[in-house]
């Protein structure tokens, strides 16, 4: 019954039902299950860096707790980490966002909700680009507007064709969200791509949301940000996640238009709040340490281009297709030769090979899964030997 509970008499609400449930429950419950009976499971489904956070950021959160930084902050960051933000877009990024049109939330996920919520209305159409984030068209539907996969093919290694984004704009189109690097496949837009769709979205008269969280982690390609070229229709959002490997920190960011972002601490002033105070101040040692911030990057872009160029040659040499990804650290393999529903062949591969993926279910990438190089060496020879035994099988 919808808006109902079958065991209560509380109601929930439609929006909550809306949800769509994930495809990939029945596959995470079973790698646990099989953990739990002792299995020697090796997960590649895990999107966050295996690396620890830098000493120097986490040196720099034991001195906020020490000397009292534990209070609230401003709802939108404090001050000296915007500035330090603003700062960071125009060192790195070529974006003059001043730091009263930046905001700081609780990690990037909540940047996204906040811009949604405050730039998006019923009826509404979102173009996004797939194989997606499965957050992104979730998120879109929850305010009660309308997600619109844009498809990219691994042949082209997921690049956006712009024609294909021009032909699906129509009265109701309202904005385009991008992720370049993309999770999950990888992908990193060319300069020319970027271009073409600001010019889109300024004919057009259209916001883009970009997601640049694994904008460091760039292998062949060049990493540009698509605000230089329409900043009047864009909001750029990155965090401090992928990059310092900070995932538990739970620090995002987002810059924009001072519009935009003064209505998403607006509606943050009545959710989170501010993000955490010490969380804030390690984020701020990340950005202004620049030197060994930059050592720790160069460190681990090394690791997961030797990763990747392992997994995919070896993934490939067993005839599972697999584009090399220029970005991030997700590679995305036809697992058809296995079995043609990609979450049979994820149930395969980890009841057979003991290996956990993310199936291409709610990625919109059928026939494929997502496998994750954040992980050791090690692991990644041990998983291409699994899944060998498992092809010749």
């Amino acid at each position: 019954m919808t808006g109902a509970s079958s065991t209560g008499p509380f109601r929930l609400s439609e929006k909550s039902l809306s949800l769509k449930p994930s495809a990939t429950v029945a596959v995470t419950s079973r790698a646990l299950e099989l953990q739990r009976q002792g299995h020697d499971v090796i997960s590649m489904s895990v999107g966050e860096p295996d690396f620890d956070t830098p000493p120097h950021v986490k040196e720099a959160a034991i001195r906020a707790i020490q000397s009292g930084k534990t209070k609230y902050t401003a709802v939108g960051g404090i001050p000296e980490l915007r500035e330090a933000i603003s700062e960071k877009f125009r060192r790195e990024n070529g974006l003059t966002y001043a730091p009263d049109s930046v905001t700081v939330t609780s990690g990037g996920k909540q940047a996204l909700f906040n811009a949604f919520f405050a730039l998006l209305n019923p009826g509404d159409e979102v173009l996004i680009p797939a194989p997606y984030w499965v957050s992104y068209p979730e998120m879109v539907a929850l305010t009660g507007a309308v997600p619109v996969a844009v498809p990219t093919t691994p042949e082209s290694g997921f690049m956006l064709d712009v024609d294909v984004l021009a032909s699906k704009v129509t009265p109701r189109t309202r904005m385009i969200v991008l992720n370049s690097p993309g999770n999950p496949t990888g992908a990193v837009f060319t300069p020319e791509i970027l271009q073409a769709v600001a010019e889109l979205a300024q004919r057009h008269d259209l916001m883009i949301v970009t997601d640049e969280m694994y904008e460091h982690l760039v292998y062949d390609a060049a990493q540009v940000s698509i605000g230089t070229f329409a900043p009047d229709h864009t909001l750029t959002v990155n965090g401090a996640s992928k990059a310092y490997a900070m995932t538990g920190w739970r620090i995002g960011y987002a810059g924009g238009p001072r519009g935009v972002i003064a209505a998403m601490n607006a509606l943050q002033s009545q959710s989170t709040s501010n993000a955490s105070s010490i969380s804030q101040h390690a984020a701020l040692a990340a950005l202004v340490q620049h030197q060994e911030t930059s050592q720790f990057i160069d460190m681990a872009r090394r690791a997961y281009r030797q990763r990747r160029d392992t997994i995919v040659r070896g993934l490939n040499d067993m005839g599972l297709k697999t584009p090399p990804p220029q970005g991030a650290f997700y590679v995305m393999a036809d697992t058809t030769p296995i079995h043609q529903d990609e979450l049979e062949a994820a149930r395969i591969i980890l009841d057979e090979a003991q290996v956990a993926v993310v199936p291409g279910t709610d990625f919109a990438a059928p026939g494929q899964v997502r496998l994750s190089y954040a992980t050791s060496m090690e692991n990644i020879q041990e998983v291409l030997r699994r899944l060998g035994t498992v092809i010749n099988r």
